[in-house]
């Protein structure tokens, strides 16, 4: 991975300028980023994209969406946004670590721990409002769209993007955390085959087999670098604020060890759907 490399894949910063994200320096005054409209922003763009699941599944899908009962119909919607959120982070998350030079080791005189930019904010403003909105169809319909632990890993992320945002700092660790999100559309279209009654369908088994191994990349394997990097850079890391030290001592970790049960729950589904077609085949 190149996410502090001297160049990223395929460019170098010359070829993407920093202009295309607009870079912050943590000692320019220049950041007069409206957050708060981009959590009012993604608030209702979770309502919008809410209301158009619904249209479009009752126009595209009704054989199955007109079939399910009011509460499985709400988390289906619920579903719909969640996908969209995930898609937008982890692209932006991508483009910011891989592709642009922000956190290239050599491109800028602040320290990679400090770095930000516009889109990053805006993003992250977006996610914040992401999440303000699941908690709250989370609480109002507890528990049918998730248990105590998605309050958990809602409340955690909420918390350490909010900080990132507020201070600018540690972005680049909050970033990596987003791009995990990628897995989210391979766990959602699982759901909905499943709620769909497709399980025995081709796709249910080839998007059980891609969750599986986008889970092992996005919230295993990248964890991993994760935790070398924050090593490698812990003369910066220890010098960030101390609200932003210890969330990064805490909450990382806990998020990984979630993503591991997860996983390891995900193993035992592919291995019980792979088992099941390999039994229907000889039959």
């Amino acid at each position: 991975m190149a996410f502090a490399s001297s160049s990223s894949f395929g460019s170098s910063p010359a070829s993407i300028s920093s202009h295309d994200y607009v870079y912050i320096s943590s000692s320019s005054e220049e950041d007069n980023h409206y957050w708060l409209l981009d959590v009012f922003t993604g608030i209702f763009l979770c309502l919008l994209v809410y209301k158009i699941t619904a249209k479009l599944s009752s126009l595209l899908f009704n054989r199955y969406y007109g079939k399910l009962c009011r509460a499985t119909r709400i988390e289906w919607n619920n579903r719909g946004f969640s996908t969209i959120h995930a898609l937008l982070v982890s692209c932006t998350s991508f483009y910011l670590l891989v592709i642009s030079d922000l956190f290239s080791e050599d491109s800028h005189e602040d320290p990679v721990v400090n770095r930000s930019s516009t889109l990053s904010n805006t993003v992250f403003g977006i996610s914040i409002g992401y999440f303000v909105t699941d908690l709250a169809m989370i609480f109002w319909y507890f528990p049918a769209l998730g248990g105590l632990q998605y309050v958990l890993h809602h409340g955690l992320s909420m918390f350490s993007i909010i900080l990132s945002l507020l201070s600018g700092e540690v972005q680049i660790y909050v970033l990596m955390i987003l791009f995990s999100e990628m897995t989210t559309p391979f766990v959602n279209l699982r759901w909905y085959l499943d709620a769909a009654g497709l399980k025995s369908c081709k796709l249910y088994i080839v998007n059980g087999i891609a969750m599986f191994f986008g889970w092992l990349v996005a919230r295993i394997l990248l964890f991993i670098y994760f935790f070398y990097h924050m090593w490698t850079h812990f003369d910066e890391v220890k010098e960030v604020l101390p609200l932003s030290f210890y969330t990064l001592l805490v909450v990382p970790p806990v998020l990984a060890m979630m993503n591991i049960i997860w996983f390891w729950k995900i193993v035992k589904g592919v291995v019980k759907t792979l088992t099941k077609a390999r039994d229907n085949k000889k039959a």
